[in-house]
This record gives C-alpha cells, sequence and structure tokens, in this order.
C-alpha cells in the first residue's frame, strides 16, 4: 500500500472502506459537536423589568444585585457597568466620589459575575446588552429630566459601545469608555485565535488563572490583593467564557462607527492587558463629539489605580460640562480639533 513515490500511506479503514482522513474528520466534529461552548438559556420575556433599592430585575426574571450610590442634589446619573470577572464592587470608591460631587451611579452585576446567577457561565453578548439598554431606560425613568450616562470598563465598555450602536437609540445622554475591550477576533493574533477558537470547541470548561503571565493590571498593589481575597471575584475562568469574551470584543469593535450618542473613551498608557492599536481605531471610528484621553501613568483599572481621582474628576467635568476640557490636561487635542 505505497504509491508511486514510495510513502506508505493507509487509505482504507475496515470492511466498511471508510477514508482515514475523513473518519478523522467525522471523529472530530463529533467531539466538537459535544464540547461546543457553554450559553447561559435565556428564560421567556415574563416580567416587566424593574429596579429597586438592591435589585435589578430583568425580563427573564433573573434578580441581578445593584448597588446605588446616591447623590444629595444629583445633576446626572451613571449607569456602570463592571469589568469581566468582576462585579458592582468594582465601583464603590468612584462611585462614593461621583456621588459626593453630585452624580447618583447606578452599578449591578451583570449575568454570570458577582451573585447573579450561574457564576462563571457566559451569558451571550446580546443578553449583556439588552441588560445594559434596559437598565439604562430604568433610569432614565426614574431620574426624569436628568441627564443620564452608561459607563463601561473593560468588558463593560464593550458592552457600553455594543449598546450604543443598536436600535432604538439608547436612552442615554452618552457614554464613558473606560479602557473598553476591543480586542476582537479581527485584531487578535492568529495563533491565539485558532487556540482559543479549538479550546472552546473541545475543552470549554476547562478553567485558567492567568497566574504567570506576568501582567500588571494596576500600580494599586493593596487593591489588587483584596481583589485576590474578595470571594465574589473569579479567580479561575472558563474556556468557553473567553471566547465569549472575544466575541463580545469583536462585537464592540465593529460598533465603534455606529455609536449614536457623545461619548468620552479613556485609555492607560501602561495598560497591559488591551492593546493600543484597537482602542486608536475605536477613538477614530467613533462619530463626533467624541474625546480622548490617554493617562501616561495609568494602567487598565484606571478607576482603580493610585491616581484614579484624577480620571474620576476628568469623568465627572465631561458629565457636568461636555465643552469644557478635561481637568487632567491628559486629552488628546488631535481628537478634540476634528469636533464641530
Amino acid at each position: 500500500m505505497s504509491d508511486s513515490g514510495g510513502r506508505r500511506r493507509v487509505d482504507r479503514l475496515f470492511w466498511f472502506r471508510v477514508p482515514v482522513g475523513r473518519l478523522a474528520a467525522f471523529w472530530l466534529l463529533l467531539l466538537i459537536a459535544a464540547c461546543a461552548p457553554r450559553v447561559q438559556d435565556t428564560g421567556p420575556a415574563q416580567y416587566r423589568p424593574a429596579l429597586s433599592a438592591e435589585r435589578y430585575l430583568t425580563a427573564d426574571g433573573l434578580k441581578l444585585k445593584v448597588k446605588q450610590h446616591v447623590a444629595t442634589a444629583p445633576r446626572a446619573a451613571i449607569v456602570a457597568l463592571h469589568g469581566f470577572n468582576d462585579y458592582r464592587a468594582a465601583f464603590d470608591a468612584a462611585a462614593a466620589w461621583w456621588s459626593d460631587n453630585n452624580i447618583t451611579v447606578y452599578a449591578y452585576d451583570q449575568r454570570g459575575f458577582g451573585s447573579a446567577p450561574m457564576r462563571g457561565i457566559w451569558p451571550g453578548d446580546a443578553q449583556l446588552v439588552a441588560d445594559a439598554r434596559t437598565m439604562v431606560a430604568l433610569v432614565r425613568d426614574r431620574h426624569p429630566g436628568l441627564p443620564v450616562y452608561l459607563l463601561g470598563v473593560s468588558m463593560g465598555g464593550a458592552v457600553a459601545l455594543a449598546a450604543a450602536a443598536g436600535e432604538p437609540p439608547l436612552a442615554a445622554d452618552g457614554i464613558i469608555l473606560v479602557a473598553p475591550a476591543v480586542w476582537g477576533w479581527s485584531t487578535l493574533n492568529p495563533v491565539y485565535r485558532g487556540a482559543l477558537w479549538l479550546a472552546a470547541h473541545t475543552v470549554p470548561g476547562n478553567r485558567m488563572t492567568g497566574q504567570g503571565l506576568g501582567i500588571v493590571a494596576s500600580d494599586n498593589l493593596a487593591m489588587l490583593r483584596a481583589l485576590g481575597s474578595d470571594p465574589l471575584v473569579i479567580k479561575e475562568t472558563r474556556t468557553d467564557a473567553v471566547y465569549g469574551l472575544v466575541g463580545l470584543m469583536e462585537r464592540a469593535y465593529r460598533s465603534a462607527g455606529h455609536v449614536q450618542l457623545p461619548s468620552l473613551l479613556l485609555y492607560g498608557a501602561r495598560d497591559e492587558l488591551i492593546p493600543k492599536a484597537p482602542i486608536d481605531r475605536v477613538a477614530a471610528q467613533l462619530p463626533a463629539p467624541r474625546r480622548v484621553a490617554i493617562y501616561a501613568d495609568g494602567y487598565h483599572m484606571l478607576l482603580r489605580d493610585l491616581q484614579a481621582e484624577i480620571v474620576w474628576r476628568d469623568i465627572a467635568a465631561w458629565i457636568l460640562n461636555p465643552d469644557a476640557p478635561l481637568p487632567s490636561g491628559y486629552e488628546r487635542l488631535e481628537q478634540r480639533a476634528e469636533l464641530p
């Protein structure tokens, strides 16, 4: 069983004469089908969404925990979306400062994170976006006449981008993107892309920790240590959750040019998680009016870095007066020059 070049090959298997390569492909397809990435099931929309002091009731009946930071004399409100594996407490320090400066903040646990049901299972980008859009509408109804902004950090920034690009238009006055996660499939290294796809379709429940990668997320070491001991912060991530996150990041990356609201994009020059190249492309695609600031000493966790108050002040200043210069002086002037 050799060809004219002398190479040995097996081209038939057993009595039913199925080519070996075709049989291997068949079994591989069965393996992949049996190990498809897991996504949370969503129930029927049978409830009227509602916002109480500590809960956000979704249309399919989930009760997501909410933390409210209520200003005494609010001039604006923020709906805050946390990052991947994080939860509502991510905004405690920033929201306390904003509420002292006349901005009320609502932060909730997104599906699959914090205290939400099915913790650690990817909820699907469509549902994350739908939840954010509904939450903004609820806050708008609670504060008639008050400007409402959707703020997202990292993964939350990706959700905010996609939400602001959808139809009908988002019921907000603007979006704030803090180190938005926009490193999707089209900007990912092809080797990483292939490896992640294969892992998500063969060992979707495999858990990764990120230890040993040497990535510095912030210069606030005390805060990072506290996260390490917080039981509501996910430490071990399913492979298929990472796969889902990359899909969300791709959706966000492609949504930038379709955003229909004023935007403020903030990024740390020392960010080791989200590369600057896709951030630059998103910044260039965001329609005017947009504002962009790059913090020379900022890391990925801009709202919790040691210089976090500088970022808090910039966000508050933009919300309360969108046309005024940012107090930090870190605004990219070439972006501002393009505004009408």
